[in-house]
């Protein structure tokens, strides 16, 4: 696998960002902001679901003004999402514990200026935020909405706040598409070492986000790029941390979890497959030892997959095998192969841990 790039290591509240840090989660609710019950109710079912750190909309006064509160009655960091109006992340630096903004619809740079001196004042970090759709003029005529345009916008703000003497910075650049966002990161990459935050912005619902970014942000792990995620979906928010999981676990970033092979439905399958590997799902969801798992429905494969599987069952017809590490454990009725297989992954979870 190709090392993760080296890049600075920042922190936003107590999760560190880039270095040796894990790849972290992030997420963003949907609520008002300043509608403060439902808000801290949705950071609390994302952080219940596994998110490192929350991003909340900053839109007017009154949501800056409920973020001391929010952030009073969460357990995770909490990031401030700021367009247009600087005032709003100079009050919104008094509570969060980071500042998102796109550099290109802040506007005049003196605004900036007060932003960097705000985040510098509580030890902050800002996350240049480059969307291809909100791109500063300049860039935007000389490139047209290409990945060349979101790099030279991130370069330029990024020299930006540098010579401020501020580099407390994550950086991401999101596109609709797939291809754009990929050659934008790819592209900025080599040239500073600063934390990346990956997604693929406007993803669409839960199928079509879940393969946009499955390609995208799978494509730029499996590079070494990316320091912290997120998936966007029009669609409920655990959802979000759900697929982001399951795209550092099945690139190989994170090292967590089962990893559930399964053969595709077919003619030749010998039992209830569908149903038996949706209650294996189910019932190891809580086992966090990395671990592969083989659950196969007929003869061509099952054997072979068993063998290279540390707990695996082999169904024939109205019975199966169950394996650990290639060797037979138990020969039994089909009814009775799925409760035997979860006393041995459980087994084989704790000998491990």
């Amino acid at each position: 696998m190709t090392p993760r790039y080296p890049t600075k290591k920042i922190f936003v509240g107590d999760v560190a960002v880039g270095g040796d840090a894990p790849i972290s989660v992030q997420s963003m609710t949907y609520s008002k902001t300043a509608d403060i019950e439902t808000t801290v109710e949705q950071i609390n079912r994302l952080h219940f679901a596994g998110c490192d750190i929350a991003r909340v909309a900053v839109p007017n006064m009154e949501a800056a003004l409920a973020l001391q509160e929010i952030k009073n009655r969460i357990s995770i960091p909490l990031v401030a999402d700021i367009h247009f109006n600087y005032k709003l992340a100079l009050e919104a630096a008094k509570w969060v514990d980071c500042i998102r903004i796109n550099p290109g619809n802040i506007g005049e740079k003196g605004r900036v200026k007060e932003i960097v001196k705000a985040c510098k004042d509580r030890n902050l970090p800002i996350r240049i935020g480059v969307n291809s759709g909100s791109l500063e003029k300049e860039f935007d005529d000389k490139y047209g909405a290409t990945a060349e345009a979101m790099v030279a916008s991130a370069e330029y703000n990024i020299k930006f706040l540098e010579d401020l003497d501020f580099t407390d910075i994550k950086i991401s650049l999101k596109a609709s598409d797939v291809e754009r966002t990929v050659k934008a990161y790819r592209t900025l990459r080599p040239k500073n070492n600063y934390p990346f935050h990956l997604g693929v912005t406007e993803a669409g619902t839960v199928f079509h986000a879940t393969v946009k970014s499955a390609i995208g942000l799978g494509t730029l792990l499996l590079d070494g790029i990316g320091d912290t995620m997120r998936v966007s979906i029009t669609g409920e928010l655990e959802e979000e941390i759900r697929v982001a999981k399951a795209i550092l676990k099945d690139s190989g970033r994170v090292q967590e979890g089962l990893n559930i092979i399964s053969c595709p439905t077919c003619g030749r399958i010998e039992a209830d497959l569908v149903s038996a590997v949706a209650e294996v799902e189910e019932r190891t969801k809580h086992i966090k030892t990395p671990m592969d798992v083989s659950v196969m429905g007929c003869v061509v494969n099952a054997i072979g997959e068993a063998k290279h599987a540390d707990v695996a069952i082999a169904y024939g017809k109205g019975s199966g095998l169950v394996m650990v590490q290639g060797e037979v454990v138990a020969k039994l009725p089909e009814g009775e192969l799925v409760d035997r297989f979860v006393s041995e992954v459980e087994a084989f979870a704790t000998k491990q841990n």
